[in-house]
């Protein structure tokens, strides 16, 4: 998985969105140095089970299969990763071998997430990287609270106000902490509380 991912951030994917330009892949993919971050999160966190939200290139996907080895489970959910992404991303994930530990949901995060609950699935972690709409993010982090374990992690990328708007309400009213990071990325690790609680209408905090 690491020579795949190398060949990935060297030479970028053999096509790109819609036909697009070169950076997109930039403007997309999670970089290198914030993968070699997530890998190493879920590495110290013995995750052998994750949920991703937003495959596209493929990049953190790759990480994160990194992380998990070959016993590990990983449920990926893209609606567009056909549509958009000519499935360039699933592509490297089965050229690095993946596929058998790796499930493609080409849903959106707001029906498959609902539904893997209603089956059972648990895991220990989940990157968010789909939408960056305040509504979508927020309908997922409500999800992945239920079907990401207590104490578990959920890791999202992008520090923009809508994703940061989303995540504030969870810290400030439901108790999750963010796990500070050694090097800067641009992601934000937040750690679940040991219980899942539902708090009093009457706890609101503004946020």
């Amino acid at each position: 998985m690491s020579a795949a991912r190398r060949r990935l951030t060297t030479d970028g994917p053999p096509r790109l969105r819609g036909g697009g330009q070169a950076g997109d892949f930039r403007a997309v993919s999670l970089p290198a140095h914030d993968c070699d971050l997530l890998r190493d999160l879920l590495l110290a966190e013995r995750a052998r089970t994750v949920v991703e939200i937003g495959l596209a290139y493929g990049a953190s996907a790759l990480a994160i299969g990194e992380a998990l080895g070959p016993s590990g489970r990983h449920w990926a959910i893209d609606p567009f990763q056909k549509s958009a992404y000519d499935d360039v991303g699933w592509e490297a994930m089965t050229a690095a071998g993946l596929e058998k530990t790796t499930t493609l949901v080409r849903e959106d995060s707001s029906v498959a997430l609902p539904r893997l609950l209603h089956d059972g699935l648990r895991v220990d972690a989940a990157f968010v990287d789909g939408s960056h709409r305040f509504h979508e993010v927020f309908v997922d982090l409500y999800y992945l609270r239920k079907i990401v374990r207590p104490g578990g992690v959920i890791v999202l990328d992008d520090d923009v106000p809508p994703v940061q708007a989303a995540l504030r309400y969870y810290v400030t009213n439901l108790g999750w902490t963010e796990i500070p990071s050694a090097s800067p990325w641009r992601c934000t690790a937040i750690r679940l509380p040991d219980m899942l609680t539902e708090p009093s209408y009457e706890d609101f905090t503004p946020f």
